[in-house]
């Protein structure tokens, strides 16, 4: 993904939207409102990552994690334990079943679709043609 955003997000190329698609129950579901509570800090990306290679289970492992990142612990807190962002993500969740995605990862790349971890150049042969180019 950050070759993705190297080479057309921040060129202006391409726009880049995420959504949460919660697969695995309550667990998946509170990592997620997890990672909008550390959005507010400015640490989406680096708590998404850090929760992928840790495989953080349980409110108490969630605040662990923002505590190991340096985020301000009581104002985590205070956003999970409130549900602040419950309704978003079962609303993405909603969102991202009705556009037919069954598991993650998953990529919608102007509406068409692509499911699983793929190598860069599957990505950029889809986004060229979508540009107008020739693709690899």
């Amino acid at each position: 993904m950050r070759q993705i955003d190297e080479e057309y997000v921040q060129t202006g190329l391409v726009r880049f939207g995420y959504r949460h698609f919660v697969v695995l129950g309550r667990h998946s579901q509170q990592a997620a409102e997890a990672s909008e509570c550390a959005a507010e800090q400015g640490a989406f990306w680096a708590y998404h990552d850090l929760l992928y290679a840790r495989a953080t289970r349980g409110a108490d492992g969630l605040k662990q994690s923002a505590a190991d990142l340096g985020l301000d612990v009581a104002a985590f807190s205070a956003c999970l334990d409130a549900d602040r962002y419950s309704s978003l993500v079962r609303a993405e969740t909603a969102l991202t079943e009705s556009l037919g995605v069954r598991g993650t990862p998953a990529f919608l790349i102007n509406g068409q679709p692509l499911s699983g971890a793929q190598p860069f150049d599957v990505f950029e042969r889809i986004i060229e043609a979508e540009l107008g180019g020739s693709g690899s």
